[in-house]
């Protein structure tokens, strides 16, 4: 994983730095902005074998691809970005689109392009996956129709995706290097679903990247419905149209069946939920009922099964870090919170 910030570069140099980082990066592309004199940016990237994901953070700006920079450099490929925050205008192949926080868009390395930050008082933030055009498993004349337009990352596939995106730093940062490619199979699998959804074409798609979206699916589901005390193999399986038999094979190649995890991931939820100083008030019993245990004693076996403590003892632990150290973030919260009203 690779990281870089324009805090280390003088200011004069700053603007011409991040050209030199984003033709590296992502494109060779002309920038100009109104920030000059105060440019920031700030940007990571990992490679991920099948796909590589960015992140750039910076100050408003615009950016314009040309012929001649397509000559300079072509890496073949499609640029999927994820909007977080100010507008960004992007315009290529007759397409012209405007997109907003939680809007998905699609450029092709091979064609010029425009694009514009919008000024809204606030650094731009961008999450992009490259995918080689090889491994797209589309029809390159189906995927050119989405160039430069608006695809929406609120619901269904998009959501998925969203999450993927944005949660690919961390996963990346704990994994071992050997298993970076496989993230990066998931990635591509999960955009190429994503993309194929918008142009009818889930056909295309080979069994195995079916069988990976799939499980990313079912993973999302599980973890939006953890609170629901009915959440298990029989509700997926109706809610994913499968029989409960396919649920189950889906998970042969993990190391928790399906009703483990369940339990797994609300035991992770209550002992986060247990340890925050915002909700040191809470009964114990309507946390666990928040996250789907139907008692406290279900919840208090299965907590001390899974962490040798109760979770009573679990709480006192987590407050005694140091003498009135909960006490004092309570009230900073309190007062951060009444500050905001």
């Amino acid at each position: 994983m690779a990281s870089a910030s324009t805090d280390l570069v003088p200011r004069q140099d700053r603007l011409a730095w991040w050209a030199h980082l984003s033709a590296h990066e992502i494109v060779p592309i002309a920038l100009s902005t109104e920030h000059a004199d105060d440019f920031r940016g700030l940007a990571y990237s990992v490679d991920l074998a099948a796909a590589r994901v960015a992140e750039f953070t910076m100050s408003p700006l615009k950016a314009r691809r040309t012929p001649a920079h397509v000559r300079r450099h072509d890496p073949d490929g499609y640029w999927l970005f994820l909007v977080h925050n100010s507008p960004v205008r992007l315009e290529q192949a007759h397409n012209d689109s405007v997109l907003e926080a939680g809007d998905f868009a699609l450029f092709d390395t091979s064609h010029p392009l425009a694009t514009e930050f919008v000024d809204a008082g606030e650094l731009t933030r961008l999450t992009l996956m490259f995918m080689p055009k090889q491994a797209l498993p589309l029809p390159p004349g189906k995927v050119d129709r989405l160039l430069a337009r608006k695809l929406t990352a609120r619901t269904g596939m998009g959501a998925i995706l969203a999450r993927y995106l944005t949660g690919v730093r961390e996963q990346a940062t704990g994994c071992h290097p050997a298993e970076l490619p496989r993230l990066g199979t998931i990635g591509l699998d999960l955009a190429a679903a994503f993309l194929a959804g918008h142009l009818d074409a889930e056909r295309h798609l080979p069994g195995e990247s079916q069988h990976r979206v799939l499980a990313a699916r079912v993973d999302a589901f599980i973890d939006q419905h953890l609170g629901d005390p009915g959440l298990g193999p029989v509700a997926i399986a109706a809610h994913h149209h499968i029989s409960v038999r396919t649920l189950h094979v889906l998970f042969q190649q993990r190391p928790e069946t399906v009703s483990a995890t369940i339990r797994r991931r609300r035991l992770e939820r209550c002992h986060t939920d247990l340890a925050d100083v915002r909700l040191r008030d809470r009964p114990i019993g309507e946390i666990a009922v928040r996250w789907g245990f139907k008692t406290t004693a279900e919840f208090s076996r299965a907590f001390r099964a899974a962490y040798d403590m109760s979770p009573r003892e679990h709480r006192q632990q987590a407050f005694a870090v140091a003498p009135g150290l909960g006490s004092q973030l309570l009230e900073a919260t309190v007062g951060e919170r009444d500050h905001r009203a």
